[in-house]
């Protein structure tokens, strides 16, 4: 991925500031309690959207398996609609494609729908470091890039701002940009999206070359979709004379019958729609019909490496409805600019680091900007398991292992700092694998409780300086059984084996009990 976000703090110390913000707090409570609301309403109008839930999830696992076969397909089809295809392995590689061909065209300035794709690898710096000038359309990219910001959300890039601060930007910044906003500019909503419309008007309308993403490619007519609410998109899709798409390899598709589940799922989980206002779609080139030459460049940039981790591949199936977001404790505290990239909240937590790597500081602090409290895996259209993810990449970190990356495989090593953490897994391992040790710890706990602390010492300070340590009972489970229960139980050394055999039962059921129900969610 691009460095453009990297050089951040760790989302820990990001996160610390954040939270001060009072004003961020209170924009990011009202705005994902509104989304999340709405979308859970539209939701429940659907009888079968945990069927269609589930055809996304089969879909789109299908897909990448076979993902090899549906891209060549795609290939076949865009070059027979008179489109031309180009492979990117990187973000470097991308944008000196999209460089070289609005070279091509003579003109020094595009105009760009909503991509988090080309925001991945930092096209606009790019574009901007080569002398060609990058025009956001989306109401809430272009309040991000003239307030010379940063996206903090998938669906919302400016969920941080509110209206005041909206207004303040366009009055300060549209003039240096093109059109300035009107005199007397108020912060009533249609004030404000009426003087971002004056203002990108003469842009639509002069724009030779337009950059767009695609929410999903269909591989068997070689088709680019999009979906958008506000009809930016449908401008610079349709208006200029050429048109360039920067598209993730995962976001292929097989067939239109596919599509169709993610064209009911995606608006429902995102805006809270039935349908997108705006879904549009196109094939190659079409004479007398929209743009007359049509470039697809097809972005990898660490998907092929993701594609090859078998548990953190399903991040993969993601179609960037950013539901996830609007229900994360984590997100709602912290905002989407601690999580140091553009994919922020629980999907950028376990994306991110796949895309790039853990040897940052700030990827390998994203697997633990979580509670896994699984609120995201809930309302996952593609039922993507969030918090497997998770703890499947703090393992990377804390134990280091093999996985792949720039299509080699590679060994990384354990992440300084964590030797605490990997001792004290290693002697919990040593105690559990030995019953008569744990009984003796579990005694000797039980019979000094008073002289516990009521905080950790060292390193463990930062996790009891805002949790209560647990209150050690007088006398463990085992003990309790032995004494209640173990009557005719035998000598003290066979009882641990029969109390250990009825907790290992009783504990076996809960957990099959939990699988059942799990499974039940799931379905």
């Amino acid at each position: 991925m691009s460095g453009t976000y990297l050089g951040m703090p760790a989302f820990p110390a990001a996160a610390r500031d954040a939270v001060r913000d009072t004003t961020l707090r209170a924009n990011l409570r009202h705005a994902t309690h509104t989304i999340r609301d709405k979308r859970a309403k539209a939701v429940a109008e659907l009888d079968d959207w945990a069927r269609l839930r589930e055809a996304g999830r089969q879909i789109k696992d299908h897909t990448l398996r076979h993902l090899g076969e549906h891209l060549l397909r795609l290939e076949e089809a865009v070059t027979a609609a008179g489109g031309t295809v180009h492979w990117a392995a990187d973000a470097d590689e991308a944008n000196r494609i999209v460089t070289d061909l609005v070279r091509a065209t003579g003109e020094r300035e595009v105009v760009k729908v909503k991509s988090m794709a080309t925001q991945e690898i930092g096209l606009n710096e790019a574009l901007e470091a080569a002398g060609i000038h990058a025009y956001e359309t989306d109401l809430a990219e272009l309040i991000v890039q003239l307030g010379k910001d940063r996206p903090s959300h998938i669906l919302v890039p400016a969920i941080h701002r509110n209206r005041g601060e909206i207004r303040d930007i366009f009055a300060r910044e549209m003039a240096q940009w093109g059109r300035p906003a009107p005199d007397g500019l108020t912060d009533a909503p249609a004030d404000l999206a009426e003087a971002a419309r004056l203002h990108l008007r003469e842009k639509f309308l002069r724009a030779k070359v337009g950059v767009s993403g695609a929410n999903f490619m269909v591989a068997e007519t070689g088709t680019m979709v999009v979906v958008e609410s506000e009809g930016n998109g449908r401008m610079c899709l349709t208006l200029p004379e050429t048109l360039i798409s920067v598209v993730g390899i995962e976001k292929v598709v097989p067939t239109w019958r596919d599509l169709e589940v993610f064209l009911q799922t995606l608006p429902r989980s995102s805006t809270a729609e039935r349908m997108n206002p705006y879904t549009s779609m196109w094939t190659g080139t079409t004479d007398g019909d929209g743009p007359t030459a049509f470039h697809l460049v097809l972005l990898d940039n660490g998907r092929t490496d993701t594609l090859a981790d078998e548990v953190g591949r399903q991040a993969l199936r993601c179609i960037r409805c950013s539901a996830c977001l609007n229900v994360c404790p984590v997100y709602e505290r912290a905002g989407g600019h601690a999580y140091g990239s553009v994919y922020p909240g629980p999907i950028g937590a376990i994306l991110s680091p796949q895309l790039r790597g853990t040897a940052s500081e700030i990827d390998a602090s994203l697997p633990y900007a979580s509670s896994l409290c699984g609120a995201c895996y809930e309302v996952c259209p593609v039922a993507i398991d969030i918090p497997e993810v998770l703890v499947h990449l703090r393992e990377r970190v804390v134990q280091g292992g093999e996985f792949t990356r720039h299509g080699a495989r590679t060994t990384l090593k354990p992440a300084r700092g964590h030797a605490a953490e990997r001792a004290a897994m290693r002697a919990a391992g040593l105690v559990f694998a030995r019953p008569g040790l744990l009984r003796a710890g579990q005694r000797l706990a039980a019979r000094t409780r008073r002289a516990h602390p009521r905080t950790l010492p060292g390193p463990g300070r930062a996790w009891s300086a805002t949790r209560d340590l647990p209150t050690v009972p007088k006398e463990s489970f085992r003990d309790w059984w032995q004494r209640t229960q173990g009557r005719g139980a035998g000598p003290a050394g066979s009882s641990g084996t029969a109390s250990g055999t009825a907790s290992g039962t009783a504990s076996g059921t809960a957990s099959a009990e939990g699988r059942t129900d799990e499974g039940k969610a799931g379905a």
